[in-house]
């Protein structure tokens, strides 16, 4: 049985956090420690679209945290614990912040991607125009990159697909360039 179906039937063909029945898709949860049904999620397009983008964030409809939050699953507490820290400005969300209960492996999971962490203490990663990179994105190398401990070098013009952050150094992110893995200074790509 394939991961979606699995976690339609685990979700009763809803999405997990706000329950509802459209444009479903599953949602891996980065950093992508466990694999397959114990690292993702179903999710619709819209919870989707404002986990990815902070800036299209809707307050109001994250008030659905307010149930799945207590989910058995720990990928869907996660995703509400980084939610709710994203939005503990509003007010209510730090009260359901402050009722939330996660076992230290998924709080330690849950602030993997520095969310709800105080800004100063964020690593930010940027392009070379200083436009914030986000793991998942897709950026274009601007310049030949010869790629250490191989003959390798990666094109200027290269597009490296669904980019990880690395969490210790803003400066880096890794993604595959021919086939290969590889880690990347960010002052050598743009955000496409």
């Amino acid at each position: 049985m394939n991961i979606e179906r699995e976690l339609e039937k685990r979700s009763n063909h809803k999405c997990e956090l706000c329950t509802s029945t459209e444009n479903l898709e599953v949602l891996e949860v980065q950093p992508s420690k466990n694999n397959g049904l114990d690292g993702s999620l179903l999710v619709c397009s819209v919870c989707k679209e404002q986990i990815e983008n902070p800036d299209k964030t809707d307050p109001n409809h994250w008030r659905c945290l307010n149930d799945s939050m207590w989910s058995e699953h720990s990928p869907v507490k996660v995703i509400a614990w980084r939610m709710l820290s994203r939005l503990r400005e509003e007010g209510w969300p730090q009260d359901l912040l402050d009722m939330m209960y996660l076992e230290e492996e998924e709080l330690e999971w849950a602030k993997a991607t520095g969310e709800g962490a105080p800004a100063e203490n964020q690593i930010i990663h940027r392009d070379s125009n200083g436009v914030i990179i986000e793991a998942g994105d897709n950026v274009v190398l601007i310049k030949d990159l010869p790629v250490k401990g191989s003959s390798m070098v990666a094109k200027r013009g290269t597009a490296v697909r669904r980019v990880s952050l690395d969490r210790d150094n803003a400066e880096f992110i890794e993604g595959r360039v021919d086939g290969q893995q590889i880690v990347i200074l960010t002052k050598y790509v743009k955000k496409i």
